[in-house]
């Protein structure tokens, strides 16, 4: 055997005494590590701190199992961490639910240093091994804290995006203006996963109200380029596959002059001004007449 290979095989027995001695620690004094470190945290609300009692005592029990399986904490993906893993996870989507901050979670984790700060110098006999032993401990809560921030991040992003496709499906409201005819107000900018909401929710409307015309207002639509038009095209397309038809509103000066511009073709297209002349020629479409009261 190599003598770097030598050496690394009493390096890992030399980091293997110092985790067994963090692991009797963690079995002898549990209570006063729990106590020690949510005194650390300082929170003066008791339901918080015993909350945050009941966090800190599962995860000093799930590293003492892991410790105890023989997890090696330079592995903390191996199997003997998963439940450590998993209450760190759930620990940051806690976090994530009640509004606090990536940092806040991590200061939870690490403020876990200071009592096994405190008690290793009591369990480590040999003074030349105390600097690993501490050194061991801060690299393993550090690798906990780690995950917490990444498990944050995944979380704060996944609400993210379900804010944002609920945003999206309240900002694209399908409207009964009358019997028969549905309309969508289209306001902000229109992109793919845009128009995927509204053509799956307008045609959803079509079939439970049987109607037989569809208004897309483009009034709130800032800027209407060729992505945009084939967009409003497909969702034409889509309409009068379902039997109905389709009128454009909000056709301002400044689009048409664009839509010119670009070259595209709306042929076929009925389009109007606004969305009161659009209404006035679905109502002529599908046999209403509306008359002034002469009163």
């Amino acid at each position: 055997m190599s003598p770097s290979a030598i050496s690394n095989v009493e390096e890992k027995k030399l980091m293997n005494k110092q985790y067994d001695a963090v692991l009797a620690a963690l079995s002898a004094e549990e209570a006063t590590i729990v106590e020690q470190w949510v005194a650390e945290v300082r929170s003066a609300d008791p339901g918080a701190r015993r909350a945050l009692e009941g966090e800190a005592r599962e995860i000093v029990g799930l590293l003492r199992a892991a410790l105890h399986a023989g997890g090696d904490p330079a592995d903390f993906d191996a199997p003997q961490w998963s439940g450590l893993r998993q209450a760190l996870e759930s620990l940051s989507r806690s976090r994530v639910a009640q509004g606090q901050t990536a940092g806040d979670t991590s200061s939870f984790v690490l403020a876990f240093k200071k009592p096994l700060f405190d008690l290793l110098p009591r369990r480590v006999t040999d003074p030349a091994a105390l600097p690993q032993a501490l050194w061991a401990v801060s690299t393993l809560v550090d690798k906990m804290a780690q995950r917490t921030v990444t498990a944050y991040q995944h979380s704060r992003e996944d609400v993210i995006r379900r804010q944002q496709q609920e945003l999206l499906e309240l900002s694209t409201p399908v409207i009964k203006l009358w019997e028969g005819v549905l309309a969508v107000p289209m306001i902000g900018t229109l992109d793919s996963s845009r128009t995927q909401i509204v053509m799956e929710t307008l045609l959803q409307a079509i079939v439970a109200t049987e109607s037989s015309l569809a208004i897309i207002d483009i009034t709130g639509v800032p800027t209407v380029d060729t992505l945009v038009a084939q967009h409003l095209l497909k969702t034409v397309s889509a309409i009068r596959l379902m039997g109905a038809d389709c009128i454009i509103s909000g056709i301002r000066p400044q689009i048409a002059q664009t839509i010119v511009h670009l070259g595209i073709d709306l042929q076929g297209v009925t389009s109007k001004a606004t969305l009161a002349d659009a209404l006035s020629l679905a109502l002529q479409r599908t046999g209403f007449r509306i008359a002034r009261d002469s009163k």
